[in-house]
């Protein structure tokens, strides 16, 4: 196991997730340093929000995790955009 290396770690973070991609890119490559992920690629993909109203049933874009229904009711279900989630970790045969 110690021949093998990290190449690619892909990652999905919400936009209503908290946190911040920028931030994880930052960290990522100090964090790595002196494991099997030093020199990794790190792919983040940021889906949107969504949410749905209890109250009319209505699904819209959702800009923030306390999201009003356009119909102006505030009984909202997030229901996308609040992942933080790895989504795949290719490794390799250390060369």
């Amino acid at each position: 196991m110690s021949d093998m290396r990290v190449t690619v770690v892909r990652l999905e973070i919400g936009k209503l997730s908290g946190v911040m991609p920028d931030a994880v890119r930052f960290c990522f490559e100090l964090a790595g340093e002196g494991t099997c992920v030093e020199g990794a690629r790190l792919d983040i993909t940021e889906p949107e929000g969504t949410g749905e109203c209890r109250a009319c049933g209505a699904v819209f874009p959702a800009r923030d995790p306390l999201a009003l229904c356009p119909c102006g009711s505030a009984e909202v279900t997030v229901t996308g955009g609040a992942e933080l989630t790895i989504k795949a970790v290719e490794v390799a045969d250390h060369v």
